[in-house]
């Protein structure tokens, strides 16, 4: 398994439970999505793996912190929600 495909299945999982928890519908276009971002990052990775791997990093971050969609929170705004 190529080193990319872990933080990239996590964006994917975190993404779809984030998005469950927060609006209650599942949208099935994000593990889709995370599939076609897994296999890209992984074909990536035998180009130049350090950047690869770097950039999977740094998207997983950018995802737990930022939000993607402006209707949704983030996961990081979630997860402070059901922690009060």
């Amino acid at each position: 398994m190529a080193r990319t495909t872990g933080p990239v299945l996590a964006i994917g999982g975190i993404s779809f439970v984030n998005k469950l928890v927060a609006k209650g519908d599942v949208d099935i276009r994000i593990p889709v999505g995370t599939g076609i971002a897994a296999v890209l990052f992984s074909l990536a990775e035998r180009v130049h793996e350090g950047l690869a791997v770097g950039v999977a990093y740094i998207a997983l971050v950018t995802v737990c912190l930022t939000r993607v969609n402006p209707d949704v929170p983030s996961p990081a705004e979630t997860l402070l929600k059901y922690w009060k």
